[in-house]
This record gives structure tokens, sequence and C-alpha cells, in this order.
């Protein structure tokens, strides 16, 4: 066991602020609607690390996929006008939800839908920085998103790994979570039964992204996810990427028990 994953292992137990990014996956049943018995407990897991003290921050995915459930769509279109058109019905029923489970917290939430623009005009950025720091202060939870009803190729972050990174250089946090359907990082697709897992990744290396492009390059795959532990870990940010469905989740990562760990760059 390195000094370097130890120290890393001593930091998460003493997190405070922290991102959760969670999927559409991790939000949804087959039928891509909403899945309250889901949402439910990430919202107890985040809760229950509020209560510890801790200063959760949440990317979520889910609007485009609640908005395609509830108008009944059997798969998803790939026109860009309908995926807008979907996200606006999602979104509404997708915070309904999250407002419903963390009052019953009497927990207040906040909704800040974004683009590329947020993070590259230094008035915007500003203003995102003012708006996020006073919440916090207020012992609000952001619940953010990119803002999928107007985002177009030009202004689009690219995906909510991608923004999810942003999101934790932004907040000064020091570990993003990635929730997603599988246990982690695998050097094959993990449906391969001669993938094995990957519990520590020292550094983000072209083997690695080589593991992640095979389990999918496409938007949302593990691809992006790792690339977003790369660019953390190169701030010296941590990443962990865990199976949600795992029981107390959020309390094993912060223990180091579940998970792939991608460790922090050296100063």
């Amino acid at each position: 066991m390195s000094s370097r994953y130890r120290d890393c292992i001593s930091s998460l137990k003493n997190t405070k602020r922290f991102v959760v990014k969670v999927g559409t996956s991790s939000l949804t049943d087959t039928t891509s609607r909403l899945d309250v018995g889901k949402i439910a407990n990430l919202v107890s897991m985040l809760m229950r690390e509020k209560k510890k003290d801790r200063v959760p921050i949440l990317v979520s995915s889910g609007a485009i996929g609640a908005g395609l459930g509830r108008l009944g769509f059997p798969e998803k279109p790939d026109e860009i006008q309908a995926l807008q058109a979907a996200a606006a019905v999602g979104q509404g029923l997708l915070m309904q939800t999250y407002e419903f489970l963390f009052n019953s917290y009497e927990q207040p939430i906040a909704q800040l839908l974004l683009t590329k623009d947020d993070f590259t005009d230094d008035i915007r950025y500003k203003n995102l920085s003012n708006t996020l720091e006073t919440l916090l202060k207020w012992g609000v939870i952001p619940i953010i998103n990119e803002n999928d009803t107007v985002a177009t190729e030009e202004i689009k972050v690219g995906d909510n790994d991608t923004l999810a990174s942003y999101v934790t250089m932004k907040v000064n946090a020091k570990l993003l979570i990635i929730f997603t359907d599988v246990d982690g990082l695998y050097t094959r697709d993990p449906s391969d039964s001669e993938g094995e897992f990957v519990k520590i990744v020292e550094s983000v290396t072209g083997e690695v992204e080589g593991w992640a492009s095979k389990a999918g390059k496409g938007f949302g795959g593990m691809y992006t996810k790792v690339q977003a532990a790369k660019r953390l870990s190169e701030m010296g940010i941590v990443t962990v990427i865990a199976n949600h469905n795992t029981p107390d989740a959020l309390a094993k990562v912060f223990e180091g028990e579940t998970g792939t760990l991608f460790l922090p760059n050296e100063a």
C-alpha cells in the first residue's frame, strides 16, 4: 500500500465539501421513468453525510430521460430539438421529485441549469461562484444540470461527467463521486469475463484511457468519467467512480471501501 494511497484514504475520511454526479440510469427505471426508490436512496445517503457536517453538491442527469418517459417515447430520438423539448418536460418532474424527497428532511435545495458560457464568460463565472457560495453558506444543497433545453453544440459543456468536474473545481471541493450502474472501471467491458476490476488508478495513462474506451466512448460512458477524473487529478482532486446500487454506497466511498479510486497527482 503506497503512501499516496494511505494519504488519499485519510483525506477521504476528512472530506467536507464534495460533489456527487449521478447519471440517468441511476435515477430511472427500465422504461425511462423516474424511479422514486432510487432517488430516495440517493437523497437519504446525501442527508446522512450532511449530518456529519459534510457539504454535498449534486450534479444530476435525468431530465431528458424523465421527459421521454413522461411522454411515452419508446426510444430516445436523435433530433436535438426533440431532446431539448424532452428535457423541458422532464426537468420539472426531476426537481419536483427532489423537492418532495428532500423536504421530508426539511432540507432546502436549489436548481442551477448551466451551459459552457457559465464557465468561460468572466462575468457569468463570477456570478455562478457567488451564487454557489451563498447557497452553501445558507445550508442549501445545489442540484446542477446542463441546461439541455437550450444547449446546442456551441454552448454545451459536453456531458454531465465533464460538467461535474468543472463544478468540483469551481466550488473548491476535494472529492468528486461519480455514481453509475457498474462497480467502477474495468480493464474491459464489465460484461466481459476477462475484464478485471480496477480498484486504484495511480495515474490516468493511455492504457487506462484504453480500458475506458473499451467500455464505451459514447455520451456519458466510462471514457468521459475517466477524462473527468484525469482533469481533476491534475488539480490535486480525488475522484471515485462507484456503483449507486451498493448498499450505503456514499458512506463506503468515504471509507475507501467501494468503487475505483483515482489518486490525485503529486504536487
